[in-house]
């Protein structure tokens, strides 16, 4: 019996991982709904790095097992199914970007308005019982659920949460007009920041990476400088270059986001920076890496961790989308039925496209 011919008898068919290259399509029961919950009829779910890692290593520090299975995706979008008694904000057939994590609202963090550090947060496809998008029904809550305009596709919707990624990586970097950024990474978080840092005023963009084809692609997108790295080369040697390319050699950058987590990407990062110069770190890499130490006391830094999105993030994400100021459709480079969400892992895994989708389950 195919995957497919399984599904249509389900009543919420849902993806779930158990461990590293296993996955299996199972019925999960349609969530229960509170006072102010919603449930979301997922209609397309994006593939992130992270998805891949997970379905390569089974997770991050926390992973899934065998016995503690869970149901992938986290970057979605949808139309509200039903709503709670007391939900008033959206109604049944709202179109939405879904934000998938859920705070508890009380914690110190939350009630600082850092609502992204709350230990209790019931955030999608998150070890050991944070089940994702990857399915028929998703419940949220009606504050993390965030209209989208008709013209506005629900397939451009998904790009929401990588997009609040670099919302979030640009705020904590404060960049500002007249700004020089340097992003390190042409991934889709990486396009992003570099999209976003515009949009905040910055003079300069360039975007620097590995692959000639990505670096096309972004200055294709949105008319950015870019920058190929060269692998044989030092971080030293390649900061020199690129300063020397864009007649940068006398002061340096003012700004750098690190998008890719590759150590050597950081290293050439912190030596692109002008004394006083602002990094933060949005790629995630190995836990533990050789890091330039000297120069960045030497220079007194400003470095920054940057960990999901907080307070804000979506709704500018959602309203650079729905204003057309950011194109998020053309970073969409295919898209694979529910019963393949697997092949868009692990396309992704070989650097295929941009941004790849899956499709929701169809009747």
């Amino acid at each position: 019996m195919s995957s497919s011919t399984r599904i249509e008898n389900m009543q919420n068919p849902s993806l779930l991982l158990y461990g590293p290259k296993s996955a299996k399509y199972e019925d999960r029961p349609i969530p229960e709904l509170g006072n102010h919950d919603v449930l979301v009829r997922i209609a397309y779910v994006g593939v992130c790095g992270s998805d891949v890692h997970f379905w390569n290593e089974g997770g991050f520090t926390k992973k899934v097992s065998t016995s503690s299975p869970i149901t992938m995706g986290h970057e979605t979008s949808g139309t509200i199914h039903s709503i709670g008694p007391l939900v008033s904000t959206v109604k049944p057939g709202d179109r939405v970007a879904v934000e998938p994590g859920v705070p508890c609202r009380y914690c110190k963090p939350c009630k600082a308005g850092s609502y992204h550090f709350c230990k209790d947060m019931r955030f999608a496809a998150a070890p050991p019982d944070g089940h994702g998008a990857l399915t028929k029904f998703f419940r949220s809550a009606e504050d993390f659920v965030y209209k989208i305009p008709e013209k506005v596709g629900l397939d451009e919707a998904v790009l929401v949460e990588p997009l609040a990624v670099g919302v979030h990586a640009t705020r904590l970097v404060d960049v500002r007009p007249g700004e020089k950024v340097v992003v390190m990474g042409s991934g889709t978080v990486g396009l992003m920041c570099a999209a976003v840092s515009k949009v905040f005023g910055a003079e300069s963009v360039v975007i620097v990476d590995i692959l000639e084809k990505k670096l096309e692609f972004a200055r294709g997108w949105f008319g950015c400088e870019t920058f190929k790295a060269e692998m044989g080369s030092s971080a030293e040697e390649n900061s020199e270059s690129l300063l020397e390319k864009f007649g940068l050699e006398d002061d340096g950058v003012d700004v750098v986001i690190e998008a890719s987590g590759a150590a050597s990407s950081i290293e050439t990062g912190i030596h692109l920076l002008r004394r006083g110069g602002k990094y933060v770190q949005t790629g995630l890499g190995k836990p533990k890496i050789e890091f330039p130490i000297v120069a960045l006391s030497e220079k007194e830094l400003m470095v920054r961790g940057c960990f999901r999105y907080g307070p804000g993030d979506f709704e500018l994400a959602t309203s650079l989308i729905a204003r057309g100021i950011i194109d998020a459709k053309a970073l969409i480079s295919s898209t694979r039925p529910f019963e393949e969400a697997v092949s868009a892992w692990e396309a992704t895994g070989r650097g295929e496209g941009i941004k790849n989708l899956i499709k929701g389950v169809e009747d």
